[in-house]
């Protein structure tokens, strides 16, 4: 047997028992890291895996770490967890609960509506979901609504932030295709369009409306072939007097909030990592403003910001291991064969690839599959001519998709967690099923209409750079899958050093802390 079969069966044999240690209910950044690490061990044995690849992990994870882009991610969580404990989402749900209740239908609509806001300001959708069902379920059943529609309104309302910007998923697609757009342009010698992750947030403004359009359309459709399933909210007049100034009151702060963040960005003010330090100074403003801000809340906001992003970036790190034994295994080469060598050139690699991506999110969280399955595919699929943009939103919707698909969509589980025991998990699937055939609808729309998602950004952003030769230094994609092997960090300085023109200063020779640990003087 070749050495390159015998990498490519050990690759394939990486990827299929990474993905069963997952389901076994390993923790994915040790199962991921630590298959990795025993295949490389054989791969090793077998004279199919040069060792050397390993000794550029430090480097390579350093320079994640140190990515720019990335910061935006534990302050877009810090922003939701400062909004969460604010009571800001309480207010809005109750206030456009009422402005919209007296109709049929009415509290649906302002569940959607909400959660559509919830998730152009916070980004996060496990919170947003449990949230919004803590808050508006019980109210939802008081007015007596359908338990199908309820739970089923509720969970496709709080995944919303998965597509509408700022999305924590978007920031880390927009990374890796910053580095696979380099790379496709490597590969094909032409000059390619760049693409950011602000690119990636104008791309997905309208789809993400157009979804929040579709599930109102669909809950009037309901309202007027099934009115007992959504009857209208009954209130005294007392709370109808003072509902227009509750509303304003409630409505007002998260709408500058998210023109402050989304704004910027669309407007070229500032890069999503600035917007995001606007949003979190912002959210404390709101909080102090709602009375509701103290140095407890701050330090479980943080507490909480530190405990997510931990567990993020420790998802990347075991991701980074698997992504560079697959490659050193051959993996690389051998994705890039099946995608070409699917029927139906750049359509059908793009279905094959979207097909994956949605079984995966049945079982694994969507950071995860955005990190194992991006950097292997997407250069490829670029390379064939499909627009980076429109493949980043269609990814976030697909993956919006498959995290509302019974039976383990995550959003259900998250849904099911805070539902009384009345409502059966029965309940929970079939009311979720018609927005998943939306959600359908909306892929397909974005399918054979691209320039929703491509349209925007070129009026945003309307004089690009063609992006040719090699990758883009910073990307999570550089880091993970193209930095050489031998593990000296690339060369980088701070941007004062860049501009003044210095050399960057040398790294420490030695880590005090390590030292004194290890007993060395």
């Amino acid at each position: 047997m070749s050495n390159t079969l015998t990498g490519d069966i050990l690759a394939i044999l990486l990827f299929v028992v990474a993905t069963f240690g997952v389901l076994f209910g390993f923790p994915i950044a040790f199962s991921l890291a630590g298959f990795s690490l025993l295949f490389a061990a054989a791969g090793w044995a077998l004279g199919v895996f040069d060792p050397i690849f390993l000794t550029s992990l430090p480097s390579r994870y350093f320079g994640l770490m140190t990515n720019e882009v990335l910061v935006a991610v534990p302050l877009f969580i810090f922003m939701g967890a400062i909004l969460e404990r604010s009571k800001i989402a309480e207010a809005l749900l109750e206030t456009m609960g009422q402005m919209f209740g007296t109709m049929r239908g009415g509290l649906a609509i302002s569940v959607v509506i909400v959660g559509a806001l919830l998730a152009a300001s916070t980004g996060v959708v496990g919170a947003t979901v449990v949230t919004m069902g803590l808050l508006s379920l019980p109210a939802m059943m008081r007015a007596g609504y359908d338990p199908k529609l309820a739970t089923g309104v509720i969970c496709a309302s709080g995944t919303l932030g998965q597509i509408i910007p700022p999305s924590v998923i978007l920031i880390f697609v927009g990374d890796l295709l910053m580095g696979a757009n380099q790379l496709a342009a490597q590969k094909t010698g032409k000059p390619l369009d760049p693409v950011s992750v602000g690119d990636l947030f104008a791309g997905a403004f309208f789809p993400g409306l157009g979804l929040v359009v579709l599930y109102i359309l669909y809950i009037l459709v309901m309202a007027m072939f099934r009115p007992s399933s959504c009857p209208a909210l009954v209130m005294d007049a007392k709370e109808r007097a003072s509902l227009g100034r509750r509303f304003v009151r409630a409505l007002i702060p998260p709408l500058l909030l998210i023109v402050a963040v989304l704004g910027s960005i669309l407007a070229g003010f500032a890069t999503p990592t600035e917007a995001a330090s606007i949003g979190a100074i912002g959210s404390m403003i709101l909080a102090a403003f709602n009375r509701a801000f103290s140095p407890a809340m701050l330090l479980g906001a943080m507490r909480n910001t530190a405990v997510i992003s931990a567990l993020v970036f420790g998802i990347v790190l075991g991701v980074s291991v698997f992504s560079l034994v697959f490659r050193g295994l051959g993996g690389e080469h051998l994705v890039e064969q099946l995608l070409v060598d699917v029927p139906g050139g750049a359509f059908g690699a793009v279905m094959a690839v979207m097909f994956v991506m949605f079984v995966l999110g049945f079982f694994m969280d969507t950071i995860e599959i955005v990190l194992i399955v991006v950097p292997i595919t997407a250069p490829v699929i670029i390379a064939m001519g499909v627009n980076p943009v429109w493949l980043g939103v269609m990814i976030g919707v697909n993956l919006q998709t498959a995290f509302l698909t019974p039976p383990v969509g995550f959003a259900l589980f998250y849904m099911r967690a805070v539902a009384p025991a009345s409502i059966t998990t029965g309940d929970i699937y079939r009311g979720i099923i018609p927005f998943v055939g939306l959600q359908i609808v909306a892929i397909a729309l974005l399918w054979m209409v691209p320039q929703l998602a491509t349209w925007l950004p070129k009026v945003v952003f309307p004089d690009p750079v063609a992006a040719v030769g090699s990758p883009q230094p910073g990307s999570v994609f550089d880091d993970i899958m193209k930095g050489q092997p031998g593990g000296a960090p690339a060369p980088s300085g701070s941007p004062l050093d860049q501009i003044l023109g210095r050399p960057p200063e040398a790294a420490p020779s030695s880590d005090p802390v390590l030292d004194r640990l290890m007993k060395r003087d």
